[in-house]
């Protein structure tokens, strides 16, 4: 443990102490980082004001180990609090997630003036730990090896009035040779179905209408009940709950992507025309050396299905360029894919070594001009890809989820911003009367861009939903109440507005 005197002296009481979270990786630590919060403002913290950067009393780290600078850019962020922690009594700093769970009693020795480490098991462990700092004035880590409690029974402080991550799974059954998340979250957990739609139906009674299921490995759900068809019979129990409009999912496998998960998605109303399909690369042999366990023709043959069963899905993607031993024909044969999948979106990531993976230690590492090369080829494609497939919804109508924060150039071009069912960003014309987050309209795209739609003409319809109502009322509330409040129970993760989302633990 470290001295007390590394650490700045405590105080007697935690009335209004403030706290702020920073979250680095994948969705599963935004939804670990809204509980974090929850539990803080359980145990009687409130949330420090936005833009404070680092002046809270309580400032937690959630990390993410995938990157190989991760470490770096923790310890740096750590230094440029150190003064500040030395000049306020009874400031505090936690550090936790995936990087705390690898790293343990490294990081007080680096950091001395961090008083909880704590990992990606034990997050409900935080206010506890933080306390016993406070008392005994020394650093308290704690790294438990086994999920202690399922997260989904913790307290949250949810971003979003309209819309949630529901956690169906923790932890991984893969052994990709490029991601170390599989060893620090574990080995997959499910949680019991009726637990899920039980969450979902208190999420709906607050007013969410939009959820999203995550897991790891999320359609790998019901490996750890017996069921290898739990995940499309849950898919199409979520369609019968009454006022939940949109359900999605993130991120699948495609070694798990059966035909009864593409019918439920077919056949379930609520259940969005997207889909998020990991490929990483389009080259068998560097497919065998990640470990992943489908090939080229087995992946193409998965899109082929999907776009049969549901013509209007947009497809997404994650790509690795430049994996240990990838030469140019293995480049090729991803570009290849590209070309036939056209997808609407792809995550395009240069390899870089994440420590801890056997990819890290292999033979052949790309020298980086090569993988600069090889990116910027891949995203000229994709550009174009995307732009085509966009060019294709000009004259469609369409129904918008109304967004918060999604148009940073709203209030200039007095435009909104909403999500259409495939998870396309639109921005559209502001009309006269009141729209509300959460509310849905119905628009015309007049325009199309890489990235983004346009809906130029006047909105056709404006329905206001209960989730509507439900951002009203929180908005209402935080202007009464700054630090927000938590809502009912079972209390429940929530991302931001629902943009299209990445791999996971794959990549961050």
């Amino acid at each position: 443990m470290t001295s007390s005197s590394d650490r700045s002296p405590a105080v007697d009481v935690l009335s209004t102490r403030t706290y702020e979270i920073r979250t680095y990786g994948c969705q599963m630590n935004v939804h670990d980082s809204e509980r974090l919060a929850g539990l803080l403002e359980d145990a009687g913290y409130v949330r420090a004001p936005e833009g404070s950067d680092g002046e809270a009393d309580v400032v937690v780290f959630n990390t993410c180990a995938v990157r190989e600078n991760a470490d770096n850019k923790l310890y740096g962020n750590l230094g440029h609090l150190a003064p500040k922690k030395a000049s306020r009594p009874g400031m505090q700093i936690a550090v936790g997630g995936c990087l705390a769970q690898k790293d343990r009693d490294t990081i007080v020795k680096r950091a001395p003036w961090v008083d909880v480490v704590f990992g990606t098991h034990n997050i409900g462990k935080l206010p506890v730990l933080l306390e016993r700092a406070r008392v005994q004035e020394e650093a308290q880590v704690e790294i438990a090896e086994s999920l202690e409690a399922f997260p989904s029974t913790l307290p949250t402080r949810r971003e979003s009035a309209y819309a949630a991550w529901v956690s169906i799974s923790v932890g991984c059954n893969n052994t990709c040779t490029f991601c170390i998340v599989p060893a620090l979250r574990g080995k997959e957990k499910d949680r019991r179905p009726g637990d899920i739609l039980a969450e979902i139906e208190a999420l709906v009674a607050e007013g969410v209408s939009e959820v999203t299921l995550l897991g790891q490995n999320v359609n790998a759900y019901g490996s750890d009940i017996g069921d290898r068809e739990a995940f499309s019979k849950l898919l199409r129990a979520c369609g019968a709950i009454d006022g939940l409009e949109r359900v999605r999912f993130t991120s699948p496998h495609p070694r798990d992507f059966t035909d009864d998960v593409i019918a439920a998605m077919a056949e379930t109303p609520n259940v969005m025309p997207q889909l998020h399909m990991p490929l990483q690369s389009g080259s068998d042999p560097v497919l065998k050396a990640m470990r992943r366990s489908y090939r080229q023709e087995r992946f193409l043959g998965i899109i082929e299905k999907v776009r049969a069963a549901i013509p209007h899905a947009a497809i997404s993607t994650d790509i690795i360029v430049g994996f240990p031993g990838e030469t140019e024909e293995d480049f090729q044969q991803t570009l290849h894919v590209v070309r036939e999948a056209r997808f609407a979106q792809a995550f395009t990531f240069q390899y870089s070594k994440r420590p801890g993976t056997p990819a890290a230690e292999m033979d052949g590492q790309i020298p980086k001009k090569v993988v600069q090369e090889r990116y910027e080829r891949l995203v000229a494609l994709q550009e174009e890809i995307s732009w085509e497939e966009n060019k294709k919804q000009v004259g469609r109508t369409l129904e918008l989820m109304v967004a918060e924060g999604e148009g940073r150039k709203d209030e200039t071009t007095h435009r909104l911003s909403g999500r259409a069912p495939d998870s396309r960003l639109v921005h559209f014309t502001k009309p006269d009367q009141e729209v509300r987050p959460g509310d849905v309209v119905t628009v015309e795209v007049t325009y199309a861009a890489p990235h983004h739609l346009l809906a130029e003409g006047p909105v056709l319809d404006v329905r206001r939903t209960r989730a509507g109502d439900a951002w009203e009322k929180r908005t209402a509330e935080k202007a009464a109440k700054p630090a927000g409040v938590l809502l009912g129970l079972p209390k429940v993760g929530v991302p931001e507005p629902l943009p299209a989302v990445s791999g996971g633990c794959a990549v961050d």
